[in-house]
């Protein structure tokens, strides 16, 4: 077996690692109102969440072609199986960390932030593509205040339509809604996030001479989805803990505004082939239903802590990708 094929085995393996690192961290996405709610018990929530994931991730390639080809160049890159050897080591960790401390970070942020960063230690910043790079930071910037918008609006309309209804009857009815929700949002969050994942093994194929295509191989696709779903399955019980009651008290009508609004944000980065963080926009979604809910009863100092974490994942994912890229460079 070649030395070429050991590495992008092993970079095979590192995303595939990578996309089950971030079903866990990214679970409390598309479960943590259902399960604040209790619309659905933890393990029925979990188990749905991992099917939908499973799905949604078979469904697109847009978005892993906007990763594979957009931030650099693949079929250009200098020591490719490096930089990406680095950037996915970089995102592994600070996905760790971060989950580890149960903040709901941007796995999104760390891949393009780490990928930046390790090509960049490679070649200098020349080796960016400028223009698609911009537009994936426009994405990720626009999309969370998108969807603080949506959800104010959402909640806005939501309070006039039932004001004058039962709250424990409208309780009931948005619980059973609730279900259906959090099935959609776990699907969009699986059309969205494993196909990052996709995207850096397709640009390692690349690379490493194995392919000729930005087209995604189909046994891609599938093994990313398996690991999304697989991770998925396992959950992110601390970072559920902070999206599902740390922001505000969930009621089930606050529920399905926030389900709806980070699904509707989702599918259309989805639809223009721009990967997004689930993390922001559903977190963002949450908030912004709080705010219309009632101002103060969102916890706005979670929410800080929350936008720190989001404003250095990018720039500090960057370092230590070039960090670890140097450090590569050295060992082999």
């Amino acid at each position: 077996m070649s030395s070429l094929l050991i590495v992008t085995v092993l970079i095979v393996i590192g995303a595939l690692l990578f996309d089950f690192i971030n079903g866990f961290h990214d679970t409390a996405n598309a479960i943590a109102t259902s399960v604040s709610t209790k619309a659905l018990k933890p393990r029925h929530a979990i188990l749905l969440a991992a099917t939908m994931n499973f799905v949604g991730a078979l469904t697109f390639t847009g978005v892993a072609k906007t990763i594979t080809s957009d931030i650099i160049d693949p079929f250009k890159m200098h020591n490719g199986h490096a930089v990406i050897f680095a950037a996915l080591l970089s995102a592994i960790a600070w996905n760790l960390i971060t989950w580890y401390f149960g903040i709901p970070s941007s796995s999104s942020h760390a891949i393009i932030g780490s990928i930046a960063g390790a090509a960049i230690a490679a070649s200098g910043f020349a080796a960016l593509k400028y223009a698609g790079f911009l537009k994936i930071i426009e994405g990720l910037v626009i999309s969370p205040i998108l969807a603080f918008i949506v959800g104010f609006i959402i909640y806005s309309i939501f309070k006039v339509i039932f004001r004058n209804y039962n709250l424990t009857k409208t309780n009931r009815i948005f619980r059973i809604i609730q279900i259906l929700t959090a099935a959609l949002q776990s699907y969009s969050h699986g059309t969205n996030d494993a196909q990052k994942s996709m995207g850096i093994i397709t640009m390692a194929l690349i690379a490493n001479g194995f392919v000729t295509s930005t087209d995604i191989p189909l046994w891609v696709q599938v093994a990313c989805a398996c690991a999304m779903g697989l991770g998925t399955s396992i959950g992110g019980w601390k970072i559920i803990k902070t999206v599902g009651g740390k922001i505000m008290k969930i009621r089930p009508i606050n529920g399905v505004a926030a389900d709806l609004t980070g699904a509707f944000i989702i599918f259309g980065a989805t639809y223009v082939h721009l990967p997004v963080s689930t993390t922001h926009v559903i977190s963002s979604g949450i908030l912004g239903v709080g705010s219309s809910h009632r101002l103060k009863g969102v916890k706005w100092g979670t929410a800080q802590r929350m936008l720190i974490t989001w404003v250095i994942t990018l720039p500090i994912s960057a370092l230590l990708a070039g960090i670890i890229y140097h450090i590569i460079n050295l060992i082999f």
